[in-house]
């Protein structure tokens, strides 16, 4: 299906970064892998409940999701 491999725009590794957090402090801190934040970060698509963990793991609230990830406008993923 066309669009499958478009890229999602996301904070991730500003927010990562600006927080002094190596891929690996960000992944233990999430509870997944630091292949996925390299993953989510690149822009690849990832399950709600991985972002939900991130955006925890940088320091959000889920009020906050579209600090980090701005397809969650409005509670939807886009």
């Amino acid at each position: 299906m066309a669009g499958e491999n478009k890229r999602v725009r996301n904070n991730v590794r500003t927010l990562r970064e600006h927080n002094l957090l190596s891929k690996a402090e960000l992944a233990r801190k999430a509870g997944v892998s630091a292949l996925t934040i390299d993953r989510v970060e690149n822009g690849a698509h990832c399950r709600l409940d991985t972002k939900r963990k991130i955006i925890l793991a940088l320091g959000k609230t889920i009020d906050e999701r579209t600090e980090v990830f701005p397809d969650l406008e409005d509670g939807r993923k886009r």
